[in-house]
């Protein structure tokens, strides 16, 4: 495994490897993180209220007297597990309603894609929002609903992709060969065309991994993020927004965080998607 890593590592290009280095310290703050952070994310007035940046409070200290860096650290893991979780959901029902579709054709493929559609049409944002406001206020708030709201607002548009691959794949002589075996349709898609079109879903994952943060995060600078105090990224940024005058650090600093995840994330991605185009053309 280690040989393999190392083999791909060679092979690949700077932008894979600068989006691999930040994309892991990002991790490796998010496992390790509590356990270092310099206070708990809800302890107040552990130092002077808008004190700005220093030693000791690197990202500035808040109204409240809560340390931002320590706010910024705990909340690291849970901005990454729900970009993760929610785009893994999206892909799983997106590929699997993708690649059905095509498979199918005729009105079920027509139905599934006038479906897709219709999401697709509702800006991210705005379908996202509406999802969170049709779960009701129960529900507001939680992490789970969060993930969900990201799958939703992904699988139509993973089902396209997923779709467009899998129909170059269906003429194939291996799939007709399997048809006329008698296999069923989930045995064909699983074990003929998902394995064919794993490259491009595992770009289409990336690729809205790297988006994910940004959508969590507009929902907490909208308060319809993780309830508090609870310290989520884009939260944390709209709590402190009306302090950017008298302590720029306190928006700042969670600000360059998300956007430094969402950087690595798009620039690991860019960089896997070429060694795959990469590796497709040595095969």
């Amino acid at each position: 495994m280690i040989y393999k890593f190392q083999d791909l590592w060679k092979r690949s290009n700077i932008t894979f490897k600068v989006g691999f280095i930040i994309l892991f310290i990002h991790i490796l703050i998010a496992i390790t993180g509590p356990f270092w952070a310099p206070y708990h994310y809800a302890a107040i007035n552990v130092g002077e209220p808008l004190t700005g940046m220093s030693w000791k409070y690197p990202f500035g200290v808040d109204a409240l007297g809560r340390d931002i860096f320590s706010r910024v650290i705990h909340g690291s893991w849970m901005v990454i597990s729900l970009s993760i979780l929610g785009t893994s959901i999206g892909l799983l029902v997106g590929a699997f309603t993708g690649l059905f579709s095509a498979y199918a054709g005729g009105w079920i493929d027509e139905t599934i894609q006038r479906i897709n559609e219709g999401f697709i049409s509702i800006p991210f944002l705005i379908l996202g929002l509406l999802i969170i406001l049709a779960a009701g206020p129960d529900l507001s708030g939680e992490p789970l609903l969060m993930s969900l709201a990201v799958a939703i607002v992904y699988a139509p548009r993973i089902s396209r992709i997923a779709r467009s691959a899998a129909l170059e794949v269906i003429t194939k002589d291996f799939v007709i060969a399997a048809r006329l075996r008698g296999e069923s349709a989930i045995s064909i898609i699983r074990r003929e065309i998902l394995p064919n079109t794993y490259g491009t879903l595992l770009v289409e994952f990336s690729v809205r991994a790297g988006f994910a943060p940004i959508l969590i995060g507009s929902f907490g600078y909208l308060g319809f993020g993780i309830r508090p105090p609870f310290p989520e990224w884009g939260s944390i940024i709209n709590d402190n927004r009306m302090l950017v005058y008298m302590s720029p650090i306190t928006v700042i600093g969670p600000a360059v965080a998300l956007s430094s995840l969402v950087v690595s994330l798009n620039l690991f991605t860019e960089g896997l998607a070429r060694l795959l185009r990469t590796a497709k053309r040595e095969l």
